[in-house]
């Protein structure tokens, strides 16, 4: 199967499927997709994304940038579900390069996992649900809310850390076209040096912190999230399969 999927106007566009589970079944491909912006679907771009059958986008943007960058085109029998998660907006004074990117992006995740649990909690609740597939989720490149809830979503139904880390990661491929974008739309403004990256070593840290502050990852998601064990059963009835791992 495809991982990455190629649009014209997307440059994050990729399936979650193909990930091994601790219990020797695998997540199934062309049930959850993980996208930036899907505001830029138009023309053959659109026609390739109607032909996956979505039937629920998740859009982890802001209601303004959603005005500003347009929402994915509306389409019958689609769900669209609007569900920023991102409280504390992105403040990029406190990056000091002794930092690190990776350890600056891991703490803004944080604050992510204690300001969205609301909608990081709908939002699962929407994945569970199999009459709600296939699933995208996306924000603005696909990157940090995405992989935040990505991360939460294999990390439920089993997938390795390694992988998760790895599948975060892949977000990296994009970058040079991200960063070309965004220097074309401003041409005189600098731009921080973690634009467009995705280091492993973010997903890393925010997994481990994560985990370190709350028990476990499934902790964080019964007690602080108030998902119910059964709704993580449904998750990984509906997401997993009997099979080989494929990549």
């Amino acid at each position: 199967m495809i991982r990455h999927i190629e649009f014209s106007n997307l440059c994050n566009f990729r399936d979650v499927g193909g990930y091994a589970a601790e219990d020797g079944r695998t997540l199934q491909w062309q049930r959850l997709y993980r996208a930036d912006s899907l505001g830029w679907l138009a023309g053959d771009d659109l026609t390739a994304f109607r032909a996956l059958r979505v039937r629920t986008v998740i859009d982890l943007r802001h209601p303004a940038e959603v005005e500003k960058a347009g929402r994915v085109p509306e389409a019958e029998g689609q769900r669209y579900h609007n569900l920023p998660i991102e409280g504390r907006r992105w403040n990029t004074t406190p990056y000091r390069e002794e930092l690190g990117v990776g350890r600056y992006l891991a703490n803004r995740y944080l604050e992510v996992s204690e300001d969205g649990v609301e909608n990081l909690r709908t939002a699962l609740e929407t994945i569970a649900n199999a009459d709600n597939a296939p699933v995208v989720i996306h924000c603005a490149a696909g990157k940090d809310r995405t992989g935040i809830l990505t991360a939460l979503v294999l990390s439920l139904a089993g997938v390795s850390e390694d992988d998760i880390v790895a599948d975060y990661a892949l977000t990296g491929l994009a970058t040079e076209r991200f960063i070309a974008d965004w220097r074309r739309r401003h041409p005189d403004t600098p731009m921080w040096p973690g634009f467009g990256l995705a280091p492993a070593e973010a997903m890393r840290l925010f997994l481990t912190d994560l985990s370190h502050r709350h028990g476990s990852i499934e902790t964080y998601v019964t007690q602080v999230l108030q998902v119910s064990p059964a709704t993580i059963g449904d998750l990984r009835d509906h997401l997993l399969t009997k099979g080989i791992s494929q990549g």
